[in-house]
């Protein structure tokens, strides 16, 4: 008989990571639907988190049967971390309390987590969410170092490490040095029907003339290359020149000054580029990729990217850069085209390849749900959870 059959009682998880809900980001919304789906099975669920905004509950919370603890944060910016003074022993006790630790990479306390994990008798499962990459400088290197080497402490004593995908933790420097402890699951994605009057409505307020209509969803950050998409107008141009890029997701950034940098090319293609701001409603998000004819991610860097197949299930396909981990939903379904790292003029021409062609890159929901299974997702993670969970006392 399984372990799974054989246990009395459901598991006790305890989550741990910086941001959580409400904060939006690709590994948040990662973390919280395998939370709250592990917790509708019957699981006790908890998540160890921090309290970035004032406007925050404070202590303990119950959002959609997961509950959340969150730490005070002093008022002292780290690029993009915080410190947490509470978590040693707030994460103590809490792991007393729980059968197994998930944590998140990259996190700053990582290391910790180990010390503690290994004092209260819990096995640890770890889900990278990416190579820490930061712009360049002295204090960014120096915390990129720091938090590797925390990371290494972390992972020799992990008892499972998760990827989104074998092609990425074939080439990341944080998973290759541990790759027989990797097993790769990927994110869970799933995504409300797009609702066909507000897409008109989309369309009919960005659209210019006939022209079609490009989409980028994500931060405004070096990372993610924005400034790429922009160059490749100049390519774009000579086959539509009444192209539109939108732009969906936050552009002003606090730790960098990548809006502020690239404000010249901004400004040169302004009647052509429409910035909508951050938006969560995940029914907006579903109407938005359905009112663009193409999706783009220009990224040097990219573990995966799930807005690529969120908006493969409503009807859009993708252009990529063709990099270790982003490129996989594209390669895996055929539904876009592949364009090169770095390179404005190779995104350009991709771009208009699939609006050349754009019935030949689209595939139906079916298709592509049978390829990223939410459940087979979450049933995989439950299964680790089982297989590294202290054993019930009675």
């Amino acid at each position: 008989m399984s372990e799974q059959r054989s246990r009395q009682r459901p598991l006790r998880i305890l989550i741990s990571l910086l941001y959580y809900v409400p904060h939006r980001t690709g590994l948040t919304i990662h973390v919280q639907r395998v939370a709250e789906e592990l917790a509708r099975r019957g699981h006790e669920v908890t998540v160890l988190t921090a309290r970035y905004k004032l406007s925050l509950p404070r202590d303990t919370e119950m959002h959609n049967g997961v509950r959340v603890v969150r730490l005070w944060v002093p008022p002292i910016p780290i690029s993009r971390g915080m410190i947490m003074p509470a978590f040693p022993w707030a994460a103590l006790g809490l792991m007393l309390m729980h059968d197994v630790v998930w944590i998140s990479t990259p996190m700053l306390e990582t290391a910790l987590v180990a010390i503690l994990a290994k004092l209260t008798g819990r096995k640890v499962v770890v889900t990278h969410h990416g190579d820490l990459v930061l712009p360049k400088g002295g204090l960014n290197r120096f915390i990129t170092d720091v938090m590797f080497a925390m990371y290494k402490f972390m992972a020799r004593r992990a008892a499972r490490l998760v990827a989104y995908s074998e092609d990425y933790a074939r080439q990341s420097y944080y998973l290759t040095p541990f790759k027989d402890k990797v097993t790769p699951i990927y994110p869970p994605i799933h995504m409300p029907e797009p609702d066909p009057v507000r897409v008109r409505q989309m369309r009919a307020e960005w659209q210019n003339g006939d022209g079609p209509i490009i989409g980028y969803a994500g931060r405004f950050v070096e990372e993610k290359r924005p400034d790429l998409l922009i160059k490749a107008l100049e390519t774009i141009n000579k086959a539509y020149p009444t192209a539109r890029v939108v732009f969906c997701g936050e552009y002003d950034i606090k730790y960098e000054d990548t809006w502020e940098r690239h404000q010249g090319l901004v400004n040169q293609y302004k009647d052509q580029l429409i910035f909508l701001g951050l938006h969560e409603e995940m029914q907006y998000m579903a109407d938005f990729y359905a009112a663009c004819d193409v999706l783009v991610m220009t990224s040097d860097t990219e573990c995966f990217g799930l807005v690529q197949v969120e908006a493969m299930l409503c009807g859009t396909p993708m252009v990529m850069t063709d990099i270790p981990g982003g490129r996989v939903p594209v390669t895996v379904t055929g539904m876009g085209k592949l364009a090169k790292a770095g390179d404005a003029s190779s995104i350009g021409a991709a771009i208009v390849e699939v609006l050349h062609n754009r019935s030949q890159y689209v595939k139906s929901r079916e298709e592509i749900e049978s390829i990223f299974s939410f459940q087979r997702t979450v049933d995989a993670y439950e299964s680790l959870f089982e297989q590294y969970a202290r054993k019930s006392d009675g």
